[in-house]
């Protein structure tokens, strides 16, 4: 069943946050947290990937303590103006205070403060969004694929003694990635070197999550001539289907029947992969499935490991290469029909793609003939010896 997406509390986006700056990924976070990835995905990407700043109390603003005093002189009867005196405040503060919190008869320190720290939380328009000349001249910069430390560091040379032609490269990245500000158009993060949509930590690293480059993969180019041929059942192909909030489910087809198996998943790294799909493998006949070709994603990088818990080889596809892989290419397509493009795929649980995958399994399919895929894999599987 997918984890209770309830709003994740002060404390823990301050954990998140502080993960995220170590240079954890989403999914490790998530895990961490006991969460979700793709909500922390939607937390992390609403901010562009950087930290918000810490909340602090304006030294003019009446504090916890002043909220206590105002509440015993309240209870003690005592007048406005002798309490802003014990405070050092003018007596019309205290007096918009209480009047403002419910009064004399319903004032509470607590709650007044509170109030006053939720009623304070509001954005505040960034830099760019109130100079529409540095705008323009950021934006035109830009488009003339300067990076956005190249701008910062030009105006000020070009604008020395005006600050108000001057601003950070980091208020721009954030008014590019958070388009919540509205102040900067999408289309300019194009002209950005990296294509990322969100800022990274400088301790980010891939190190031990390996992409593009899996040891010890075996090709495409050495796998027996009856797996190529769909001879015999038993081998499959196998892919990740990506939906909305970096959520991602295993498609598994197998080749001779087009026999599709849908595995829900937790994240796409490695780990969580390998033993996903491990259990649900281990959950077949025995002998069911003896070969997986899968593409050249890093999500199963630890393949020796999903081979040793399973006894299943693994063969690479060649890099950019999805029609080696055509069944489950054909058959992620089939499955927009019931997880459409922009789906959300954490919010379906186990039991929803088992009933999404019995209704594929039992459709006519004109490559076999009209047959059904799991009428199809039950008669090769009795006659298979």
């Amino acid at each position: 069943m997918p984890r209770e997406q309830r709003r994740m509390s002060a404390t823990e986006k301050a954990d998140l946050w502080q993960r995220w700056k170590a240079g954890q990924s989403v999914s490790e976070i998530g895990r961490a947290l006991g969460r979700d990835h793709s909500l922390v995905c939607h937390v992390v990407a609403a901010r562009g990937g950087v930290a918000p700043p810490p909340r602090r109390r304006a030294e003019r603003t009446l504090s916890s303590a002043d909220r206590e005093e105002i509440s015993r002189g309240v209870a003690a009867a005592h007048s406005f103006r002798a309490i802003a005196t014990r405070l050092g405040r003018p007596a019309s503060t205290v007096s918009r205070e209480v009047a403002r919190h419910g009064g004399r008869l319903a004032y509470r320190a607590a709650t007044a403060d509170q109030r006053a720290w939720t009623r304070a939380l509001r954005p505040k328009p960034c830099r760019l969004a109130t100079r529409p000349a540095l705008r323009r001249v950021v934006a035109a910069k830009l488009a003339r694929r300067w990076s956005p430390q190249q701008i910062a560091g030009w105006l000020r040379d070009t604008f020395p003694d005006n600050s108000e032609m001057q601003v950070s490269h980091e208020t721009i990245y954030l008014s590019l990635f958070v388009q919540s500000r509205g102040v900067l158009k999408k289309a300019l993060v194009a002209h950005l070197r990296r294509a990322r949509t969100m800022r990274r930590s400088k301790r980010a690293t891939t190190a031990g999550q390996l992409r593009s480059h899996i040891v010890d993969a075996v090709s495409i180019a050495d796998r027996p001539a009856s797996i190529e041929d769909r001879a015999v059942p038993g081998h499959w192909e196998g892919d990740l289907l990506a939906g909305a909030r970096n959520s991602h489910i295993a498609t598994l087809v197998e080749r001779q029947s087009r026999f599709v198996m849908l595995v829900r998943l937790d994240g796409k790294d490695t780990t969580t992969v390998v033993r996903a799909l491990s259990r649900a493998v281990r959950a077949l006949p025995r002998g069911l499935m003896s070969s997986l070709t899968w593409d050249r994603g890093g999500e199963l990088a630890a393949h020796k490991t999903f081979t040793v818990a399973t006894d299943v080889r693994v063969y690479f596809c060649d890099p950019q290469s999805p029609w080696q892989r055509g069944s489950n290419e054909n058959t992620n397509g089939l499955l927009r029909q019931y997880l459409p493009r922009g789906t959300d795929l954490s919010t379906h649980s186990q039991a929803q793609l088992n009933a999404i995958a019995r209704s594929l399994n039992t459709r006519p399919r004109k490559t076999l003939g009209y047959r059904t895929p799991a009428d199809k894999l039950a008669t090769s599987v009795a006659l298979t010896p």
